[in-house]
């Protein structure tokens, strides 16, 4: 079904009608006016006010001809300030899409890459797992999610919690997959360069495995945290 602001263009505004028809009566009456000049019988007018006939003729002639221009003009900028209030909400609408899927509280998908952490002595603690991401986000990274559950964003913290990895309010448990949405070449660069990522869980003992995709999609959400002291402002 095509969407609300596009029906909204298709239906005309009751200004527009209005506009409309009114432009359609000043074309009736013009052209009834015209009808009747070639209709009506003169012969036994005299010259003098056959002349002021056709000076009114054509004075009213003029006053339509002004109206239909000043009309016309209305009916475009209405035309316009639709148009313009549609695209405005297009804007908003993309603007709000962004935030949400920003701040981790709307799913994604899109191109990106896919790294599978095998940790076997459990040399990988909750440090080592922020870092990576904070690798991931310097080489462009946009939603990132850690085994299928904890979506990260800018608040989310990690903790060691035994044997696992806390993510916000998820416990993670080894292996450690995460899932990335970003520029996939860019990303996997990043972390197989000399010194990278790759290098340093294998100097740790794990292995990273990194792949990338053309259409990863990420569902998990985002904890929701209510402020304690914040109000909004009246």
């Amino acid at each position: 079904m095509p969407d609300k602001s596009w029906r909204s263009l298709l239906r005309p505004a009751s200004s527009q009608l209005v506009v409309a028809l009114l432009l359609a009566g000043l074309a009736f009456a013009m052209t009834t006016q015209f009808q009747h000049k070639d209709a009506a019988d003169y012969s036994g007018v005299r010259g003098t006010e056959l002349v002021q006939l056709l000076r009114s003729l054509d004075a009213a002639n003029e006053r339509i001809s002004t109206q239909v221009d000043e009309l016309t003009v209305t009916r475009n900028d209405l035309l316009s300030s639709t148009q313009k209030s549609a695209e405005a909400e297009r804007q908003a609408r993309k603007r709000a899409d962004d935030l949400s899927t920003l701040a981790g509280s709307a799913a994604a998908s899109g191109p990106g890459v896919t790294l599978t952490i095998d940790d076997p002595d459990s040399r990988i603690d909750a440090a080592a797992l922020r870092n990576a991401v904070e690798e991931l986000r310097g080489a462009g990274a946009e939603v990132v999610a850690i085994n299928g559950s904890a979506r990260v964003v800018a608040q989310t913290y990690f903790l060691d919690d035994g044997n696992s990895v806390r993510v916000g309010s998820r416990e993670l448990k080894r292996p450690f997959v995460i899932e990335v949405i970003g520029d996939p070449s860019t990303m996997a660069e990043a972390m197989r360069f000399r010194g990278g990522l790759v290098d340093k869980f294998q100097n740790r003992g794990a292995t990273l495995n990194v792949s990338t995709s053309d259409d990863i999609t990420i569902t998990a959400l985002a904890d929701v945290k209510r402020p304690e002291y914040a109000q909004p402002s009246s």
